[in-house]
Parts: structure tokens; C-alpha cells; sequence
């Protein structure tokens, strides 16, 4: 007896969780990561350079009192024509209670993406591994190459974050 309570169809479908992405370009292609991953977004200043570092780990800079290693991912991704200009940035990243800078040619977006959005990879050999390429979206016709950052921060070659800035504290305290 439904005394004038209209019951609605509840859909199987259960509404699908989007995950927010920060987008950027490096060179011509359009890449995103995770949002939650981003602490703020700065204009890029010069960097103190260390010696005996991969070029893509293009020195540090001093955030507030904490000194953090700067990698350009322009480098890192072996593109031409690498220009700091006012639209170049650094996005601050806290990854696993590290604090990293990446350079980038400029920000553009944060867009919202379910798992239907994101297509898988295809296998191929470029700059960047497919194994840290989460997958490809569209956005505006663009296509969008999702970066797993948090695996790409934690790989052999990045773990000499831990080094510089290990050696910085060294110097700092002496």
C-alpha cells in the first residue's frame, strides 16, 4: 500500500567516481596527472645547479625554507626546443611525503575523468615508458597522455631525489 509515495527506479548503474587530473603541455603533446598529487603551481625561477647530476634534474630551489630538487620534464622526455619563457611553470608535487618541482611549458587545466574516459595505452617506444603512462583520454580533441607520476617520482632513475637532497642537509648542517 503506497499511500501516494511515488517509488522511483533505482538505476543498476552505480554514478561512475571521476577522478580530477592537472593538465599541462610539454612541447606539442598535452599531459595530465593526478590533482592530488599537486601542491602549487609556481612561475619558473633560476635553479642553484648541483654538479654531477642527469641534465633532466635541472638543480634546487629554495620553497619557503625547504630546499626541493627541480626535474624538467621537457628533458626527462627528450624534446627540442627548450625555452623558459612566462608561460614556462613549476608544479610542486608531494609524492609519498616528498616534495619534488617539475618544469613544464605551461598549465592548462584540471579536467574531470571516469575510467570510461580513459583508454589504455598501446605499447610503443618513445620518451616516455608505457609503463608510466596510466592511459589516453580526449579532451576538446586533444589527446590527453595520463602520466603515473607517483611511479615515474619512485623510479631507479628519479630515487636520486633522495641522494642531492640528502647531500644538501649534509652541507646545510656542517
Amino acid at each position: 500500500m503506497n499511500k501516494g509515495i511515488k517509488e522511483e527506479n533505482v538505476s543498476s548503474e552505480i554514478k561512475e567516481k571521476l577522478d580530477e587530473y592537472l593538465t599541462f603541455w610539454l612541447g606539442e603533446e598535452y599531459y595530465a596527472i593526478d590533482i592530488l598529487t599537486v601542491q602549487e603551481i609556481r612561475t619558473y625561477e633560476q635553479v642553484t645547479t648541483i654538479a654531477n647530476m642527469p641534465d633532466f634534474i635541472k638543480g634546487v630551489m629554495n620553497l619557503r625554507g625547504i630546499v626541493i630538487p627541480i626535474v624538467d620534464m621537457r628533458i626527462k622526455f627528450n624534446l627540442s626546443n627548450i625555452i623558459y619563457d612566462e608561460m614556462t611553470v613549476v608544479i610542486i608535487l608531494i609524492i609519498d611525503d616528498r616534495i619534488i618541482g617539475i618544469v613544464v611549458d605551461s598549465v592548462s587545466d584540471v579536467v574531470s575523468l571516469g575510467k570510461k574516459h580513459i583508454q589504455k595505452a598501446p605499447k610503443f617506444a618513445g620518451a616516455l615508458d608505457p609503463k608510466y603512462i596510466q592511459g589516453l583520454a580526449t579532451i576538446n580533441e586533444s589527446m590527453l597522455i595520463l602520466i603515473k607520476i607517483k611511479k615515474l617520482i619512485n623510479s631507479r632513475e628519479m630515487m636520486l631525489f633522495d641522494q642531492l637532497t640528502d647531500n644538501i642537509d649534509e652541507c646545510i648542517e656542517e
